[in-house]
């Protein structure tokens, strides 16, 4: 009787999984990265775009569907694309990072990138991961239930992506090439944009601006997306309530609020209803800067949230829409209480034990001017050039071979696997910092962690040069967050405050400024997975690291073989 009982179920889960897989569906698009004309800001650049849109096409998918990109390189840079958010269970050689999964895509040449969505609903995107070029190349990527399955919440009426993003009336590859050569910080950008568009409040702009429809009486899913290149973001709907119901594909437990914060790489799904007189409300977005006397482009992004059913003003005479209230650019407190609001929407499996336990430091730091240097390439502070660790380490790219490449096939000399799992030196990382601290070791080092095992990551800001709130992505995983705070992480006090029942799941945090965020995970994902500030000034100063995974396991625990079209260096 066991044994029927036994085969019963086996033939069930079978049908179940047929049953799955029929729905499931695989997509297949082509990406051609080329330069086009883009005018903003009344100048017009050759912009590197895909598919010559700027942003690049929305790609919709559901939960379970496998996608195809064939991505053809028509520019004169190096790219590669990462799918920001997406898991790739398996299939790291997906994943995107230069010299991390893979050599770019050279000028010329094609890479196609296959992966499945497992498990995952909402709202992720696609940007370039190589050099400055996500500043242009990058688009929303939108994860539906599977056919038949809902929302946890209504259905809206319409769903509308939000892409902020940040221009510069510079070609950005020479704005960071600047930067490289001089050592100091690159130029801040000329303004931010709502879907590619600036908006009103920017010369030669209010043609372009983006409107975003809305009917008396309905819903409108609004998916946020900060795909600025360097700055935290607020955003607002003048005199609407934004009820946020989801972040970085992952459902919360819903709560409204006036105003949300995001940094570079976060989205955040938001219910706004048309419950106002039928008229145009500004959305706006502005920096929320968190870095003390560091200079930032302190303009204001704006696009129009019309409803349909507002009166037509008479011939001739122009109303401006009600802007709303932004909060000002240091705002912290708006944001911890914004932040302190993220549930998961039911308990969770939190890792209750835990096998590694990281403690990572993260900030700024000046380099000495090199000897060889001239003075103008020692533009930083003093006549230093910036730079950027985790843990003392500042993050070095290898440059003939990608890291998982070289894990793979066994090749020596690329990394090394020492990466330190506590601070060097225990000091006041919030206090005054001594400036022995703040030139830290160059190196490709990296943090192998066993398949399966249960990771717990300490993440302190620090104070030097200056402390800020730092998003830190981690490629292959979503995490729990489970705590954060300010000043120094201390494990006998601040223990005490983990959230282990509903921690919101995120695979973009941000680190409070002068404070930490504890996050927990379990390494369930073989492969090797950068993890960094996704402020892209700070990852090229080497605000980065990277955790191996090793395989597990058998064939569902190991990562799949190299694809054929892998790029070479």
């Amino acid at each position: 009787m066991e044994a029927l009982k036994t085969i019963f179920l086996a033939l069930f889960l079978v049908l179940a999984s047929a049953l799955y897989s029929a729905n499931a569906k695989i997509q297949e698009h082509e990406f051609v990265i080329q330069a086009t004309p883009v005018k903003r800001l009344c100048s017009t650049h050759s912009t590197i775009t895909v598919n010559g849109q700027f942003p690049g096409p929305t790609l919709e998918v559901n939960n379970g569907d496998t996608l195809v990109v064939k991505v053809t390189n028509k520019a004169r840079y190096n790219v590669t694309i990462h799918w920001h958010g997406i898991r790739q269970m398996r299939t790291g050689w997906a994943d995107g990072p230069e010299f991390v999964t893979q050599c770019p895509i050279r000028p010329g040449e094609s890479y196609t990138y296959r992966f499945t969505i497992q498990g995952q609903e909402g709202t992720l995107w696609w940007h370039a991961h190589s050099s400055w070029l996500r500043a242009t190349v990058y688009g929303a990527l939108i994860i539906h239930p599977r056919e038949g399955e809902a929302y946890p919440f209504a259905k809206p009426k319409r769903e509308t992506p939000i892409l902020l993003g940040e221009w510069w009336d510079a070609n950005p590859i020479d704005v960071l090439r600047q930067a490289t050569q001089t050592g100091a910080a690159p130029n801040i950008s000329d303004a931010y944009t709502i879907n590619g568009q600036p908006g009103d409040l920017y010369k030669c702009s209010s043609q372009g601006t983006t409107v975003v429809p809305i009917d008396s009486g309905e819903t409108n899913l609004l998916r946020v997306i900060n795909a600025a290149l360097n700055q935290p973001l607020f955003f607002s709907v003048a005199n609407h309530k934004l009820t946020v119901v989801g972040a970085d594909a992952s459902y919360l437990k819903p709560f409204t609020t006036s105003v949300i914060m995001l940094g570079p790489g976060q989205t955040t799904d938001v219910l706004i209803q048309g419950d106002q007189p039928p008229s145009r409300y500004y959305m706006a977005a502005r920096a929320y800067q968190s870095a003390q006397n560091a200079p930032f482009d302190n303009t204001t992004t704006t696009a129009i949230l019309n409803y349909k059913s507002a009166p037509c003003p008479a011939k001739g005479i122009s109303i401006k829409p009600l802007m709303p209230s932004l909060p000002a650019y240091n705002d912290t407190n708006t944001v911890t209480a914004f932040s302190k609001s993220f549930r998961s929407p039911r308990k969770v499996e939190v890792p209750a034990e835990i096998d590694d336990d990281l403690f990572f430091t993260i900030g700024l730091g000046l380099n000495n001017c090199p000897p060889n240097f001239s003075p103008n390439q020692c533009q930083g502070p003093n006549g230093t050039r910036f730079t950027a660790s985790m843990n003392n380490v500042s993050f070095v790219l290898p440059n003939n071979v990608s890291i998982l490449q070289a894990h793979h096939l066994g090749v020596q000399g690329v990394f090394t696997t020492d990466f330190p799992t506590q601070p060097p030196l225990k000091f006041d990382y919030t206090g005054n910092v001594s400036r022995s601290l703040w030139q830290p070791i160059p190196g490709t080092k990296v943090t192998k962690l066993k398949f399966g095992s249960r990771v717990q990551i300490v993440l302190q800001d620090t104070s030097i040069v200056t402390p800020e709130n730092h998003p830190i992505h981690l490629h292959g995983y979503d995490f729990y967050i489970v705590a954060e705070g300010f000043g120094n992480f201390d494990p006998k006090k601040d223990t005490s405050k983990f959230n282990l029942v509903d921690p919101p799941m995120r695979n973009t945090v941000a680190v409070p400024v002068n404070g930490w965020a504890v996050i927990r995970f379990v390494a369930d994902n073989p492969g090797a997975w950068i993890m960094h500030c996704h402020l892209d000034v700070h990852i090229g100063w080497g605000l980065a690291t990277v955790l191996l995974v090793d395989n597990g396991v058998g064939l569902l625990q190991s990562i799949e073989a190299p694809p054929e079209d892998l790029p070479l260096c």
